[in-house]
């Protein structure tokens, strides 16, 4: 979690814009802590690591056949990681990187169609910039 806000020392910092970055991960038990932890305050912005990426499993047992073991998040985990955090906007990130992912971005978008939530993400391209107002500087800046 990024806090960005203004104050002249720890005891008086006010968070004027809070971004939760998922890194590489799945829908483990320990992300309903962050729910918990940021009761009652804002969650501006997500960057959702997703695709659904695959990495070679060492050989399983006799049948020696490869497993593939997911290490990020596809559609229906990143559409349950919307519903748990409950953040302002998601930007799917992270989701095309490579040639072991599994979860095209297009099914997130369907996913997160189909629960109502697509006013909530912005899909961005290589390059483009997203630009906010850390709520609390414009007083700082004048």
């Amino acid at each position: 979690m990024l806090e960005l806000g203004y104050g002249a020392s720890s005891t008086d910092f006010t968070c004027g814009y809070r971004i939760y970055i998922s890194g590489d991960t799945l829908m483990v038990d320990e992300l309903n802590e962050i729910p918990k932890r940021y009761a009652g305050h804002q969650i501006d912005l997500m960057l959702a690591h997703l695709g659904g990426t695959t990495i070679p499993s060492p050989f399983i047992g006799r049948l020696m056949e490869p497993l593939a073991l997911m290490v990020t998040m596809d559609a229906e985990q990143g559409l349950q990681l919307i519903q748990l955090i409950q953040p302002d906007l998601t930007i799917p990130i992270h989701y095309d990187d490579y040639d072991v992912f599994t979860s095209p971005l297009e099914d997130f978008q369907r996913m997160v169609e189909a629960a109502g939530l697509g006013d909530r993400i912005v899909i961005m391209d290589r390059g483009d910039q997203f630009r906010f107002l850390v709520k609390g500087l414009e007083q700082e800046q004048e």
